[in-house]
């Protein structure tokens, strides 16, 4: 078998981890693309054997970066979910964990220049079309990855990225609420049907009968729960406007309770098939804007602070996330200024991963 060599980096981004690609180096158009991403990822069996993806959904994800065109941002990040058990690619989501990498990556790739202790990168989101400021930490002008943040459900200390998420609302539909409503009763389930970051559809853990505490082992092990809830998330999908939803991984799913660790609510994020073992980035925007927005099906769950800019705080199976978030509430609806996450990122290796020549001449 003759091979390809791409060059790419591995990286850890927030909870999640993926090789980060130059766009240039990959192919153009998009059917040949999911080929070699399937080829390198090794979808398409359940331990990815065959390649670098690592078996679940957090650690089969691609970051593909640009020098951007657009007039505000430095850097365009393209992400892919590739499929572990399926030789399926989804260019619909992004990732918020992913987009921790995007910064130091770019700087690596030689995309951007180091600024001075602490570099400012622009980054455009094509997936969806949002606008991210990440905040590096570059002293002396070198990337560096030690230091003292820590985030729940990575080891160790890292490093702080600093994530400014604008632009964010109606992601996917142009809408805060695809369906003009601020609670829908789809299959007989009170549901949020909400699009800040990442479209998604929450409801309360106690309507699908569970607590909203148990661990991601405890509800991948609960089909009842995955068979209750997915014809409700396809149907919704329909109704956000986003077609036929039951291969894509968009939208997502939560179930929200009573907050019972001092943070501001409860949450179990699916994406969709199963739990996540902590919390998406992107999904914890959406989620905090959930809490905030008046009239949801999280109204009533937590005591929202009493400060601005407002922290929301998401207990999650891996401990919780913190989101910082400048709103308004007016007579135009709830209004996002930003969303401000700390994130943390590392390199695991620098080379090139392998693919059969005969996918891409």
């Amino acid at each position: 078998m003759s091979l390809r060599d791409i060059p790419c980096i591995l990286m850890r981004g927030g909870t999640s981890r993926a090789p980060y690609y130059n766009r240039a180096d990959l192919p153009a158009d998009e059917e040949t693309l999911a080929e070699v991403l399937i080829a390198a990822m090794g979808a398409g069996s359940p331990l990815q054997v065959d390649g670098i993806g690592g078996g679940q959904p957090t650690t089969s994800k691609v970051a593909m970066l640009s020098p951007s065109d657009d007039e505000w941002a430095d850097v365009d990040y393209f992400f892919a979910q590739v499929h572990a058990e399926k030789r399926e690619v989804d260019f619909s989501p992004s990732c918020g964990n992913i987009l921790a990498g995007v910064g130091p990556a770019a700087l690596e790739m030689g995309l951007m220049e180091p600024q001075g202790d602490e570099t400012s990168i622009k980054i455009r989101n094509t997936n969806t079309g949002a606008r991210i400021e990440a905040i590096v930490q570059t002293p002396g002008g070198h990337v560096t990855y030690e230091g003292d943040a820590t985030i729940d459900g990575v080891p160790g200390t890292s490093a702080p990225v600093l994530l400014n998420f604008m632009d964010v609302i109606g992601s996917k539909t142009g809408a805060l609420f695809p369906t003009g409503n601020p609670r829908d009763v789809i299959g007989g389930f009170e549901v949020t049907c909400i699009d800040v970051a990442m479209p998604m559809v929450i409801a309360r853990a106690e309507d699908f009968g569970v607590t909203g505490y148990e661990t991601r082992e405890e509800l991948d092990g609960n089909r009842e729960l995955f068979e209750m809830f997915e014809p409700v998330r396809i149907a919704a999908g329909k109704l956000m406007g986003l077609g036929d939803v039951g291969k894509s991984v968009v939208p997502k799913f939560a179930l929200l309770a009573k907050p019972r660790g001092g943070g501001t609510v409860a949450a179990r994020y699916f994406m969709p098939w199963s739990c996540h073992p902590s919390y998406a980035v992107t999904g914890s925007i959406c989620t905090g804007s959930c809490v905030l927005a008046p009239r949801t099906v999280a109204e009533g769950l937590g005591a929202i602070p009493n400060s601005k800019p407002t922290p929301i705080n998401i207990e999650h199976p891996s401990g919780s996330i913190d989101v910082m978030f400048k709103y308004e509430v007016g007579a135009d609806g709830f209004e996002l200024g930003s969303a401000g996450v700390i994130r943390t990122a590392r390199k695991l290796f620098t080379g090139a991963v392998s693919i059969p020549r005969e996918i891409w001449v």
